[in-house]
């Protein structure tokens, strides 16, 4: 009864209800063939048929009906009889072989699975003389199993079917300067890659040369093609759409973002969600007490009611076919699966279904300040002339010295300023303050509010103007001569475009966001406030969000944590569900978190906590479906006129009905474009 787990990360997930791997195997590394797999518990992995499954369960029915048939038209004689249990026998052994080998194995051990229930319960029918029953049954089974096979597939296919997007060669630049076709396997870290319009980028890389736009669906699940130039990150399996790019290759093939998404999806898959392991816990107990009450049916009646023996045993024998706990069993796999490919196909990657299950639990969200609510580069908000400066010269003085610092708060100034570039001689920088040099044969000075005092040129106005930006979380930096300041350039890490409505989703779940930043406390307030968050706290170490992540949780509740930094990893590692901002977050980071957000969307922490909490509740009506289905049959089986027929229906029927009601999950989220 307990399904298979793979081993290690590149190994089947999930198992169907006989035990069957459904691997998530992209279809080149398909560790099984389905096509050659009996669909009647052919669970080893081999054919134990001499047709493929879908036409040696087409021939079973075919015979099993013409026993059927036997039974019913022709005389009750002793050849037809033997013909008909011929018949039966025959459509048996194409369908079911499979399913008795699994059976014995599993009794050898002592174990009382699914194939080895049927086994029993269709040998006991023919034995009783129900050959034509027992011939439908076993073929019904069969198909049963196969629809479930080919559906569940679905789920597999789904995530597997990225795989197949990476192209299998590439266009790589010789030290000669020519290009050269390549498998891309072959093209190595550091290489120079071309990619042309409507082409798919073979491998991670950094873009050396033109611009484009790249629809990177596949990777982040972003709907709207991204806009690439000069040093920006690209990923293997995107769309080159509108120009011709050169790229630097950071990842050789098998190393691809896409790589590790597939690999960290079928890792967590092969983990088992609580849910899941509820179930196998109680199928574990429930086949082996089934067994034992369709015992006693089959004996304690006759004995102390006085039923005939062949009426008692036909009950228990139909006990057994609706006691096979198949729909039960492949509920929650089927389903995990299916929630956890929705969330990959989105650019969120979950880590198991136990943090897919957990996220419904969320009471509170702490949110790392740079590079998760704000964009993480400072840009220039906003400059002035002070004290009748002229603008112009102003402008043009700050860019010309800014140009020449690779100062972050420097770049951000040149970035924001429309420029003609002056000569500057005697460029200095001045460690911890700015830079200074001559412009135009003017000594300046460009820097902080430190290096102003130091040369006695504030005053109680440029005071209460340095004060105002900094109560707004911005850096102010000075432009000055030798006796005046003569501009202001403030500098901020901006707020992302949906960091508000991405908050403003988490409050509407019931869900409480709080900022944890290294930042000072003033610029975490502007920041929190900008954002839509109340709580903001700041002038924390990484030990001092590990405490505030706890506190959180004695508070609130289950607790997540969202970063992108080193000094974020432990407390996404302490957290209830750690989300790691995957685009620009370290691998450190990645690592320690239980969710990956691939394109830095904050508002798909909030997806998450929808698809868990749909996810959940689709588990619950599966399992509601499974027992339900059961224990209706199971009173009709001992106290009705329930038969075989009616037995193998309800747990086919049930079966199909959880695959397909977990399947829904794969429309919640929309699916990525797949380019043609």
């Amino acid at each position: 009864m307990t399904p298979t787990a793979a081993k290690g990360a590149a190994a089947a997930c999930d198992t169907g209800c006989c035990g069957t791997p459904i691997s998530l195997k992209p279809p080149a590394k398909k560790a099984h063939n389905h096509d050659a797999e009996s669909a009647g518990g052919d669970h080893d992995g081999h054919d134990h048929g001499p047709l493929p499954a879908w036409p040696r369960i087409a021939a079973a029915l075919v015979v099993a009906i013409a026993a059927e048939l036997s039974h019913l038209l022709l005389p009750d004689t002793l050849a037809w009889r033997i013909t008909g249990m011929g018949l039966a026998a025959v459509a048996i052994g194409l369908a079911g072989l499979g399913i008795y080998q699994s059976g014995i194995r599993s009794l050898l051990r002592g174990k009382l699975g699914i194939d080895a229930l049927m086994s029993v319960a269709v040998t006991g029918a023919f034995l009783i003389g129900q050959w034509p029953e027992a011939a439908m049954v076993m073929a019904l089974y069969a198909l049963a199993e196969l629809i479930e096979h080919r559906a569940a597939d679905r789920a597999r296919n789904a995530i597997g079917g990225l795989m197949a997007l990476a192209p299998d060669e590439a266009e790589m630049q010789t030290p000669q300067g020519d290009w050269q076709r390549v498998a891309a396997r072959e093209v190595p870290v550091g290489a120079v890659v071309r990619v042309r319009p409507g082409d798919r980028v073979p491998l991670d890389g950094v873009v050396t040369a033109g611009a484009s736009a790249i629809d990177q669906a596949s990777v982040t699940g972003e709907s709207i093609p991204v806009d690439k130039t000069v040093g920006d990150t690209v990923f293997a399996a995107t769309v080159n759409q509108t120009g011709e790019l050169q790229m630097r290759v950071t990842s050789e093939t098998g190393h691809t973002t896409l790589d590790r998404i597939i690999e960290s999806v079928e890792r967590a898959q092969a983990s088992r969600a609580p849910t899941q392991r509820f179930i196998e816990r109680f199928a574990a107990i429930y086949t082996p007490t089934v067994f034992v009450l369709a015992l006693a049916v089959a004996v304690l009646p006759p004995l102390l009611f006085g039923w005939p023996w062949l009426e008692a045993i036909y009950k228990a024998l139909v006990l057994l076919v609706i006691a096979c706990p198949c729909a039960l069993v492949i509920s929650t796999p089927v389903t995990v699966v299916s929630g956890l490919t929705a969330a990959a196909r989105r650019g969120i990657l979950i880590k198991g279904g136990t943090h897919l299950e957990s996220a419904r639990k969320l009471r509170a969200v702490a949110l790392d300040k740079t590079g998760t609510l704000t964009e993480g580069k400072p840009v220039l908000v906003d400059w002035q002339a002070w004290g009748g400066a002229d603008d112009v010269a102003t402008r043009a003085a700050a860019a010309s010295l800014a140009l020449r610092s690779d100062h972050p708060v420097s770049k951000a100034i040149a970035a924001g300023i429309e420029r003609n570039d002056a000569p500057v001689d005697d460029f200095r920088a001045l460690v911890g303050r700015g830079v200074e040099g001559r412009v135009a044969g003017r000594a300046l000075v460009l820097g902080n509010h430190r290096l102003i005092e130091e040369r006695g040129l504030c005053s109680p106005a440029l005071e209460a103007a340095l004060t105002a930006h900094e109560q707004q979380g911005r850096t102010v930096t000075l432009l000055a001569d030798e006796a005046a300041v003569l501009g202001l350039f403030a500098v901020a890490d901006t707020v992302k475009p949906g960091s508000r409505a991405a908050i403003a989703e988490l409050k509407a779940l019931g869900i409480t966001p709080v900022m944890l930043t290294g930042d000072n406390t003033t610029t975490a307030r502007a920041v929190a406030e900008a954002a839509g968050i109340a709580d903001a706290r700041g002038g924390l170490l990484p030990e001092d969000k590990l405490a505030a992540v706890n506190e959180m949780r004695q508070r609130y509740g289950a607790t997540g944590m969202t970063g992108d930094g080193i000094n974020d990893a432990p407390a996404l590692a302490q957290a209830d569900i750690g989300f790691a901002m995957g685009a620009a977050g370290t691998d450190i980071a990645m690592e320690a978190a239980d969710v990956v957000i691939m394109n830095d969307d904050l508002g798909r922490i909030a997806e998450t906590v929808r698809l868990s909490r749909r996810t959940h509740a689709v588990l619950w009506q599966n399992i509601s479906l499974a027992i339900g289905i059961k224990v209706v049959f199971f009173g009709l089986a001992i106290f009705g006129s329930a038969t075989m027929w009616m037995a193998v229906f309800a747990d086919m029927g049930a079966s199909l009905l959880v695959v397909a009601n977990g399947l829904r999950l794969l429309r919640a989220l929309p699916p990525v474009h797949t380019p043609s």
